[in-house]
């Protein structure tokens, strides 16, 4: 791995003009692993510059031939595949498994893209008037950015940039200054693959590079994934811009458990969602509401389960619950958890981390008896932390999950049909599994939020994607 790392701007890799940068940790060690450089509006407008530049002839390519390179960017993916996946799970710190799975949902977003051409085709009608003939066609938008988070340093930007692409924009690229060589690798491969100058573009840096994308008159549309404060500003201050916007933000995801669901692959599936990734995903459970009278069943087994989690470096193939991705990300969790009980939450059970590894660790913790409005039911902890709320019916299990201003996922445990309907059916949330902990959607289906979890109408993936990465055209014509 590169002690340091260069902006990929129209077709070369550059030094940073900006001589900051920032140490990058591999967080199971505590290792520094290199640095990246803090890039702003000069790399930005660089990058921009190439983008706008490559657009007119991108745009001219026909898409079968995008499609084609697309193409051959899934095969060198797939290629470097378990390279990817250690990757990630170094500079991340998720397990090798868990990194090995977020690469290989990407590669399936790849896929989906080099089959977008299908969707690309329009619809006409003859004769809207005597002798007029109407015909919609989807073009591309032009310069795009996508803002990525640490979480997942691969799939993401691939869920981004090759639709985008293959709809006919051109890219600019900004992942996390966290996990910066994952998005690194993707842009060699990228360019092995014989994708155009300054068709897609890399800029490493911080919040002055945000800033500046947002900011920026050249580019047309802004693709973000990360917290919810900063989804509210990133969205709010591109519109302000006139860019087209997708900003997905927080959650919250509530699994509601039943009195008859199968009690260990439930606890199975509940521990799973909200302990895998240590916590750090959106999808990640983080309140169970255990409908009564099975409560008390179902609290023993996760309580016994969380002292059982073995908590490790992510290279560790024994490992179930890795790091977090930094110290201050440990004091804020660690913060979250004496709130919870300054607020009266019961502690039911603390797991184990390891001593003396130098890595950034915080152990599982299960609260019980949480009352709904406590901030730890409420906010986005974002870490190893799953609580219980009681619930005497599935009715008010619904409700109290509805009360939440985030909508992103939820699932329900039961063997009872009707119920599993009635829940699918009331729950105010973009994502539902049923006896599913983490009901993240293949490629070809729309990943959508609703409410405080997303600000923009369309979805991450899916035809819906396609349609935030384009913009439509009607052509009325009469001939004489």
């Amino acid at each position: 791995m590169a002690a340091a790392l260069r902006n990929f701007i129209g077709g070369q890799w550059r030094d940073a003009q900006s001589a900051r940068a920032l140490d990058v940790w591999d967080p199971s060690t505590g290792e520094r692993i290199g640095e990246v450089p803090l890039g702003g509006s000069p790399e930005v407008a660089a990058a921009v510059r190439a983008a706008r530049e490559a657009l007119p002839a991108w745009r001219e390519t026909p898409p079968l031939d995008r499609a084609r390179a697309i193409g051959r960017l899934r095969e060198r993916l797939e290629a470097a595949r378990e390279e990817l996946a250690r990757l990630v799970a170094r500079e991340n710190g998720k397990t090798l498994e868990e990194a090995r799975g977020s690469v290989r949902r990407g590669i399936e977003a790849v896929e989906f893209a080099a089959s977008a051409p299908v969707l690309l085709t329009g619809g006409s009608l003859r004769n809207v008037g005597r002798g007029v003939d109407a015909a919609e066609f989807r073009e591309p938008v032009g310069v795009v950015a996508g803002i990525t988070p640490f979480n997942f340093p691969v799939m993401i930007p691939l869920w981004m940039a090759p639709l985008a692409l293959v709809c006919g924009n051109t890219f600019v690229l900004k992942p996390s200054e966290r996990v910066p060589f994952s998005a690194e690798r993707i842009g060699r491969l990228a360019e092995e693959s014989g994708l155009p100058p300054g068709v897609l573009n890399l800029v490493h840096g911080g919040r002055e590079a945000v800033e500046a994308i947002v900011d920026h008159p050249g580019i047309d549309a802004v693709a973000f994934v990360g917290s919810a404060p900063v989804a509210r500003e990133v969205y709010t201050r591109s519109a302000a811009a006139g860019k087209r916007v997708l900003a997905l933000a927080g959650a919250k995801n509530h699994l509601v458990v039943l009195p008859d669901a199968e009690l260990r692959p439930t606890v199975e599936a509940i521990v799973g969602s909200a302990f895998g990734q240590a916590g750090e995903r959106c999808l990640a459970g983080s309140v169970v509401l255990a409908v009564e009278p099975g409560a008390d069943r179902l609290v023993a087994a996760l309580a016994e389960r969380v002292r059982s989690l073995r908590v490790g470096p992510s290279d560790d193939p024994a490992t179930e619950v890795g790091p977090l991705i930094r110290p201050e990300q440990c004091r804020r969790v660690a913060e979250w958890v004496e709130r919870g009980r300054a607020e009266g939450a019961r502690t039911a059970a603390v797991g184990t981390v390891p001593t003396g590894s130098g890595g950034f660790y915080h152990p599982p913790v299960l609260f019980d008896g949480v009352r709904p409005e406590m901030t730890i039911a409420q906010e986005e902890i974002f870490g190893p932390v799953l609580s219980v709320i009681r619930a005497a019916s599935l009715a008010e299990a619904i409700e109290v999950a509805n009360r939440s201003r985030f909508g992103n996922a939820a699932a329900i445990f039961t063997r009872d049909g009707r119920a599993a309907r009635e829940f699918s059916h009331g729950i105010a949330a973009g994502m539902v599994g049923v006896n599913v902990g983490v009901p993240a959607p293949l490629a070809h289906f729309p990943f959508v939020g609703w409410k405080g979890s997303v600000f923009g109408s369309l979805a991450a993936t899916g035809r819906e994607a396609l349609e935030f990465y384009t913009r439509t055209k009607v052509v009325t014509t009469r001939w004489f």
